[in-house]
């Protein structure tokens, strides 16, 4: 069974910073449905120091085991969508996507650069559709009250 996702680009964007110990800032500032084959680069704006890339060639899939990670985040008030990114060639180039909540807490665990943005209406119902229909929270277990516990469970202190 083919697992559902998506074919994404990622708009990077590249501004200049009046900092002492770094010129620039990159960020991801956008995602789109990409049908574009292959994973390359282009540069798409560049006004007033500020340069806009978009890559391509990216691809989010949608895995069962990830379904409490799409959860938490399509409940929230401004789903997302986290990258991954790494500097390659003095250029902030997006590795990896995801929609997970666990994915990019795991991410940033590991050390990783990982921004976010906001999430498309599109892919929010599909991604909503996903958790939705996977998404089985575990059931709460009843603690039984030490007084209706028996003697042979052990004393019954206070203590």
């Amino acid at each position: 069974m083919q697992q559902p996702g998506f074919a994404l680009a990622v708009v990077m964007q590249k501004q200049p910073i009046d900092n002492r110990w770094q010129s620039e800032i990159w960020e991801p500032v956008a995602v789109f449905a990409d049908t574009a084959t292959g994973d390359d680069a282009e540069q798409v704006t560049d006004s007033d120091g500020v340069e806009r890339w978009v890559f391509h060639g990216l691809h989010l899939t949608l895995r069962r085991e990830e379904a409490e990670g799409y959860y938490l985040n399509i409940s929230t008030q401004q789903p997302r969508v986290f990258v991954l990114w790494q500097f390659e060639a003095d250029r902030g180039v997006p590795q990896h996507v995801t929609a997970s909540y666990n994915d990019a807490c795991t991410w940033m665990d590991a050390g990783e650069q990982v921004d976010s943005v906001a999430m498309p209406p599109d892919m929010y119902d599909v991604v909503s559709a996903f958790a939705r229909q996977h998404y089985r929270p575990e059931p709460k277990k009843r603690i039984r009250p030490r007084s209706f516990q028996s003697k042979a469970q052990g004393p019954r202190s206070r203590h």
